[in-house]
C-alpha cells in the first residue's frame, strides 16, 4: 500500500511526507475523503511506522482501508491538536531537524501550523509535483473507468443537443447537459460545466448566463465532463448556432486543425513541449495567431488537471499510461472563442484518443 509513497521518499531524499484528503489520497489507500474542517493526515516515515490522525467520526471508514501504521483518532470536544501532538511523539525520528514533504496544493494552512506545533524542528517542503507523480501512470482499470466517464458524458452532450434551440439561455443548455449527465449514469461532475454562447464563448473560463439568449450565428462553446467512480472525462466541443460565417468557419478549422496535429505528433518518447509546440505552431503561422492565448492540455485521471502538463518548456518524456488532454483554442475577445477537446492515453506506440464525437463543424438549434 505504502510502496508509491516509499518511492518518492528513496528519490526526493526527505525523511517523510505528508498525505491529505485528495486524489492522492484516494490513489494510494483506495478510499476517498472529503476535507473539512476536521483534519485528517497521514505521515509516512523514510524510517519507522506511519501514523494516522483521523476524525473519530471517519473511523467508519478509515479502518477498512487497513492502513499499516498506528492510528491517532480525536473527537470534536476534545480538538484535533492531541491527536497530533500524540503522532508527533510516536515520531521522534522527525522532531528534530527532519525535513518533511507535503501537498503545497492541497494542504490548507491550519493543517500545515498542526503539523509544526506536533514536529518542532522539522523542515516542511512542497513535493505536490513529486507525490502526484505516483498517478502519473493509470492502470487498465483506471483507464476503462474513464472509457466510462466519457462515454457517459458524450451520450449526454448528443442527447442535450438534441434539445438546443435559439432563444434559449446558456442556464438553461447548463441545465438540460447536468440533467442529461447524471441520467446517462454520471456519479459527479469532473467540474462546473462551461457552457457559453456568442461573445462569452471568448472567455476560457466563462459562466453560463442566465439573461442571454441564443441566436443565430453564436458560437456555442460547451466545456464538461462527468465522473465515473471518481475518474473524470474533460470535454470541449464548439457548435455554431443556425448557421456559420465563412469568417468563423475558417476560424474553426484552424482550430480543428491544431487538435488534428496534436493527435497525430502524440506517442511515447516525445517531451510534452514537441506536442505544445507542434499545436501552437499550427495556431502561430494562421491568419488568427494573434488569438491564441493558452497551452495545449493537461494530465487527467482523479483530478481533471494533473500532470503531465502539456506546454512549452515541460521536458517530460510522453510514456505509456499517461492520460491527457488535446485542447486547442482560439479566443477573439468580445465576439467568440472556439477550443476542441480531447482526452487520449499514451500506448506503447501511439495513443489511443478516448473521445470519440464528431469534431468536424456542426450547427445546432
Amino acid at each position: 500500500m505504502l510502496t508509491p509513497l516509499m518511492t518518492v521518499l528513496a528519490r526526493t531524499g526527505l525523511d517523510a511526507l505528508v498525505l491529505v484528503p485528495g486524489a492522492n489520497f484516494r490513489r494510494v489507500f483506495g478510499k476517498d475523503f472529503h476535507q473539512m474542517e476536521r483534519p485528517l493526515a497521514v505521515i509516512v516515515p523514510r524510517q519507522g511506522e506511519s501514523v494516522a490522525i483521523v476524525p473519530h467520526l471517519e473511523m467508519g471508514s478509515f479502518t477498512p482501508i487497513g492502513f499499516p501504521g498506528r492510528v491517532f483518532p480525536w473527537r470534536d470536544e476534545q480538538g484535533y491538536m492531541g491527536a497530533f501532538m500524540a503522532a508527533g511523539e510516536a515520531l521522534p525520528q522527525l522532531r528534530k531537524a527532519a525535513r518533511i514533504g507535503v501537498e503545497g496544493q492541497r494542504m490548507r494552512v491550519f493543517d500545515l501550523f498542526a503539523l509544526q506545533q506536533a514536529l518542532p524542528g522539522a523542515e516542511f517542503i512542497d513535493i505536490h509535483c513529486e507525490i502526484s507523480r505516483v498517478r502519473l501512470h493509470k492502470t487498465p482499470d483506471e483507464i476503462e473507468l474513464q472509457r466510462k466517464a466519457i462515454r457517459i458524458s458524450e451520450a449526454a452532450l448528443e442527447a442535450t443537443l438534441a434539445e438546443v434551440r435559439v432563444g434559449m439561455t446558456e442556464t438553461e443548455v447548463e441545465g438540460i447537459l447536468l440533467r442529461n449527465l447524471f441520467s446517462h449514469g454520471a456519479d459527479g461532475l469532473s467540474f462546473a460545466p462551461i457552457v457559453a454562447a456568442g461573445d462569452n464563448a471568448a472567455k476560457p473560463h466563462a459562466h453560463a448566463r442566465p439573461d442571454y439568449h441564443l441566436k443565430p450565428g453564436d458560437p456555442l462553446l460547451i466545456d464538461f465532463g462527468g465522473t465515473y467512480q471518481g475518474y473524470s472525462a474533460d470535454i470541449t466541443r464548439t457548435f455554431f448556432v443556425k448557421e456559420v460565417s465563412d469568417y468563423d468557419r475558417a476560424f474553426y478549422e484552424t482550430v480543428l486543425a491544431a487538435n488534428t496535429r496534436g493527435r497525430e505528433i502524440s506517442r511515447p518518447g516525445i517531451t510534452a513541449s514537441d506536442v505544445d509546440d507542434a499545436v501552437l505552431t499550427v495556431l502561430e503561422q494562421s491568419q488568427f495567431a494573434q488569438f491564441c492565448r493558452h497551452k495545449t492540455g493537461h494530465g487527467l485521471g482523479l483530478d481533471v488537471h494533473e500532470a503531465p502538463q502539456i506546454m512549452r518548456g515541460n521536458r517530460d518524456v510522453l510514456e505509456p499510461g499517461m492520460v491527457f488532454t488535446i485542447e486547442p483554442g482560439l479566443y477573439r475577445e468580445g465576439e467568440a472563442g472556439v477550443r476542441i477537446e480531447d482526452d487520449v492515453v499514451v500506448t506503447e506506440d501511439g495513443i489511443e484518443c478516448l473521445t470519440s464525437f464528431p469534431r468536424e463543424l456542426r450547427i445546432v438549434g
